[in-house]
């Protein structure tokens, strides 16, 4: 390779090659967005995985280590098979790395640009995947826990948090539905990647391997390159871009909660604000995950023998009626996916309309109202009643994620939303520990006790209607970020100075880049590029929802 063209690399993901030319058309932007989306989405359904790997030596059953074998032995043993325990641990690490790693280098984001940021978001997931397949060839799962959960965490928080300052500079007059249109795809990633996992699986299994590893490396392959298609799709609007006939809303129409100043990031997160949102997402959050991870032996345990028509209680039930009322209950799971991917772009656009801090109160009241009679409904026996009161609290989950960063856009600017909105995410690694940890030692805690498989949920319920209702006091408590915090002038012409030599730079070096694209088709080529695939998702998951109603 010559030394000009490893010279011309690093210019190619600089941010002042991804400016905008004018006539470029926004909403090729989405699409990027959702390119890589619906590729990090996949840590949701991860899942799929843990039944074949929970046999990976064993092949058609599970091979137990000797009960006398210590941790440490376990985690390097090659002679017999993980706990899906130990397994879990890349879920929680998923999360606690997002976080962690979006709160580190969403600064880093805002002076890079979200191609770079994008770039390496695709290297962390895929090479992860890649060691997480080296993991499970030698039986390492150490390999999965450092490749899959912790380098491939990093590109979770890169990747989750690159379109969202990008996405609001372009879309200021839709700030929540363009925050939406890109998050839903996280929800909506597991649809199409579960399902796809599933299906190679089956493909590269044989009687030596469960297909575990080949499905890594050929998900990582087929991840890339749509990550890498959507980053080089990013673009960012000139300073001071606005959409064409748009003028910002006079502060009086917003009654003082959307600022058009900025307040830096290492101002933004002392603020009594940024801690109150912090709260927020994180009580938001803790109430809804961990239903999300426990949704299928929920309505198994509550339900019974009424799932499939029959007079029992769950562990009254024979093997192969357990079997029956699992596909039930992975349809109930499926139709809580569609909830909180469709719950990402309805409440985000919504609130628009109603204003965040509005749109936040009505998911805390709401959803206090639903999980405190969620035992009613379990009581009563009304299956749909009790799948559609979860429909909406799933809905109200994933809303929240979606409409926090315009929250934030509205509070502190859009200046460096997306490196705040990178500090706050440890609100959801903190939600990803205490969700699942309150709901499960609770049940286990209560079935040690003696409670019945179908009461076991009624307290946790109880406890997390609660958490909402501090939520909403949280979110009451929000107040417009005094003056005395935005950036001065002089200060805002420092962070502008860079971006207006970059786009003379841009300007003169137009050949480094090819032609901006103008034509409607091009737009329609790139929804159908993420749509496609999204649809398939869809399809597969109403095919399975429908089991609750047959």
């Amino acid at each position: 390779m010559s030394a000009t063209t490893v010279g011309a690399i690093p210019g190619l993901l600089a941010k002042e090659r991804i400016i905008a030319r004018p006539g470029f058309n926004r909403w090729l932007v989405p699409p990027a967005a959702l390119a890589i989306h619906l590729c990090i989405g996949m840590a949701y359904g991860f899942s799929v995985f843990w039944l074949p790997l929970s046999r990976a030596v064993g092949i058609t059953e599970t091979r137990a280590c000797p009960a006398d074998m210590g941790f440490f032995q376990e985690i390097i043993a090659t002679n017999c098979d993980w706990k899906i325990s130990m397994l879990g641990w890349m879920y929680t690490l998923f999360f606690v790395f997002l976080g962690s790693s979006a709160a580190i280098w969403g600064g880093w984001l805002e002076r890079v640009g979200p191609r770079k940021a994008g770039v390496v978001s695709a290297f962390c997931w895929c090479g992860g995947l890649v060691i997480s397949s080296i993991g499970v060839m030698t039986h390492q799962i150490w390999l999965l826990w450092l490749g899959s959960g912790v380098i491939g965490g990093i590109g979770l928080g890169l990747g989750y948090i690159s379109p969202v300052s990008t996405l609001i500079k372009w879309f200021p007059d839709r700030r929540g539905m363009a925050t939406g249109m890109a998050i839903m795809g996280f929800g909506g990633g597991a649809m199409i990647g579960a399902p796809m996992a599933d299906t190679l699986m089956k493909t590269f299994a044989t009687p030596t391997s469960v297909g575990v590893w080949e499905t890594f490396l050929t998900m990582a392959a087929v991840y890339f390159v749509f990550m890498m298609a959507g980053a080089m799709g990013y673009r960012i609007p000139a300073a001071n871009w606005r959409p064409a006939g748009w003028t910002p809303p006079p502060a009086s129409a917003a009654k003082g909660m959307i600022t058009s100043n900025h307040v830096h990031l290492d101002i933004a997160w002392r603020t009594r604000q940024f801690w109150l949102v912090w709260a927020v997402l994180c009580l938001n959050v803790t109430a809804g995950i961990g239903i999300l991870g426990m949704a299928s032996p929920l309505l198994q345990e509550v339900f019974g023998g009424r799932l499939i028509g029959v007079a029992a209680a769950f562990n009254e039930l024979t093997a192969a009626q357990k079997a029956q009322t699992a596909a039930v209950a992975a349809g109930f799971t499926g139709l809580l996916s569609l909830f909180n991917i469709g719950g990402r772009f309805f409440w985000a656009s919504l609130s628009d309309k109603l204003g965040r801090k509005l749109t936040y109160a009505i998911f805390f009241l709401l959803g206090l109202a639903l999980y405190a009679s969620i035992p009613w409904t379990a009581t009563s026996g009304n299956l749909a009643l009790f799948v559609a009161f979860f429909c909406v609290i799933l809905s109200m989950y994933g809303g929240g994620f979606a409409t926090v960063p315009a929250y934030l856009a509205d509070m502190f600017g859009t200046r460096m939303v997306g490196a705040i909105h990178g500090r706050l995410l440890t609100a959801w690694s903190t939600a990803g520990v205490l969700g699942p940890v309150l709901v499960n030692y609770i049940r286990e805690y209560q079935l040690e006790h003696g409670v019945a498989r179908a009461d076991v949920y009624n307290i946790t319920m109880y406890i997390l209607a609660g958490l909402l209702a501090l939520g909403f006091v949280c979110n009451w408590l929000v107040t417009p970020v005094s003056s005395q915090h935005h950036m001065s002038e002089q200060e805002l012409a420092e962070e502008k100075k860079l971006a207006d030599n970059t786009h003379q730079h841009f300007a003169s070096d137009i050949g480094a880049l090819a032609g901006e694209i103008r034509h409607s088709w091009v737009v329609l080529a790139a929804w159908a590029a993420v749509w496609i695939p999204l649809g398939w998702g869809v399809w597969i998951t109403l095919q399975k929802a429908l089991l609750l109603f047959k």
